[in-house]
């Protein structure tokens, strides 16, 4: 079968499937959901040779060892996994809740029913535990999901799919719902983008190469962030001691995620001492600092920064400082070099926290907290298939509640319109 009439099928199949899983009881998900969970526990050991079949074609083709880190489904990596499914059968279930109930003039109750996006197709790298993820969440908002990682992960992913889809059919749910693309021809990418009938969302995660591919290319809606370019504005009054705290959470703790910290603004009535006291701890983390001229005039070491690292999203222990004049000036920066990802203020002025929380243009935005807080699992969503950083329909992480949509509902009792 060509790459064409293999993924349309399994399109197809998914759009049939989720026609019957969007009634499906949140008994019957939630069973689902705790079957995989012990199917991953019980077939631990086929998942895992499965997985060395791709980490030995990784090294073969020199990938590094960051990238084998990601492909690689430890013990560790697989109990994650598990505990996830869990997590996400213990959350509430959005499908049918009804709000907004309001009784017009004329008698006629009309109110709005959350109910499953349909058929999501989710385009991604590397990591193999994303495919159980992304298939856990979409399973419990009602979605059939078609499921295309990256090609260095495909006996990975074809692996779990199958103990997805046994947990499916053991409780009598069409495994349709669950699809993992088998083919690794890159082809298979711009099919499933072209397949408007019957997927409706396309959910990339990745690279912002891989993010602006699809984007370009999908007939199909796109949720999205190219970058997380996320910044901290130390305020004058901020305190110090928490400032230097949050920007070194932010851009050490995990510095190759999207939520980490990469542009640091100081205000300028505070910067030559703030610099200084901060400088110490980043550079002792290995820290490379790049700074505008009125950094470097404080701090000797620092590079000096392109008007590209303002764009950069460095992912790595880089971190670009700039001195402003004020918060006005720290929100005309982050306006023009900012990705709409997560934005944090360090102040203990009132007035000006509030000032960047209503102007500030970004799907998080904080005050006095790290970048690293901007995660569905860290806001109270249990957990997230992703970051969206397009306002439609979804702005920030998606949970579940984000993998559905409203319709309408309304009860009469016989009104017609005059």
């Amino acid at each position: 079968m060509s790459v064409q009439k293999t993924v349309e099928s399994l399109a197809i199949a998914a759009r049939k499937a989720a026609r019957k899983l969007a009634f499906e009881s949140t008994t019957r998900k939630n069973n689902v959901l705790r079957r995989m969970a012990q199917g991953l526990a019980d077939e631990k050991q086929f998942i895992q040779a499965e997985n060395e079949k791709d980490l030995a074609a990784g090294r073969a083709r020199g990938l590094s060892a960051a990238m084998l880190d990601r492909l690689a489904l430890t013990d560790a990596v697989i109990d994650s996994m598990i505990a996830g499914l869990e997590e996400v059968a213990s959350l509430p279930d959005p499908v049918g809740e009804v709000d907004e109930m309001i009784r017009r003039p004329n008698g006629l109750m009309v109110g709005r029913m959350r109910i499953p996006l349909g058929v999501i197709g989710m385009i991604y790298e590397s990591r193999p535990n994303v495919t159980v993820d992304a298939a856990a969440l979409c399973l419990k908002a009602g979605n059939g999901v078609i499921l295309r990682g990256g090609s260095e992960a495909i006996h990975s992913n074809l692996a779990l799919a199958k103990v997805l889809q046994d947990a499916l059919a053991s409780e009598n749910i069409d495994p349709a719902a669950i699809q993992v693309i088998p083919v690794t021809d890159r082809e298979a990418v711009n099919v499933l983008l072209s397949l408007e009938e019957q997927v409706d969302l396309i959910i990339p995660r990745g690279g912002e190469g891989l993010i602006r591919f699809v984007a370009q290319n999908s007939r199909i809606p796109v949720l999205k962030h190219y970058k997380g370019v996320c910044h901290v504005f130390v305020d004058k009054d901020a305190d110090p001691d928490m400032a230097v705290a949050i920007v070194m959470n932010g851009k050490t703790q995990r510095p190759g995620v999207c939520n980490a910290l990469e542009t640091l603004l100081v205000h300028r009535d505070i910067a030559a001492a703030f610099l200084k006291q901060v400088a110490r701890p980043l550079q002792d983390a290995g820290v490379e600092i790049r700074g505008c001229a009125r950094t470097r005039e404080i701090l000797a070491e620092a590079k000096e920064a392109t008007e590209d690292d303002w764009y950069a999203e460095f992912l790595d222990l880089i971190l670009a400082i700039r001195v402003v004049d004020d918060l006005d000036a720290a929100m005309d920066h982050i306006d023009q070099y900012g990705s709409q990802h997560t934005e944090v203020i360090v102040t203990a002025d009132y007035g000006n926290a509030q000032r960047f929380i209503k102007e500030v243009d970004a799907s998080a935005v904080m005050v006095n907290a790290s970048t690293r807080f901007s995660d569905g699992g860290q806001f109270g969503l249990g957990a997230e298939i992703g970051i969206s950083t397009t306002k439609l329909h979804a702005y920030g992480p998606m949970g579940l509640k984000e993998l559905t949509a409203r319709k309408f509902i309304v009860y009469g009792d016989g009104q017609i319109r005059s």
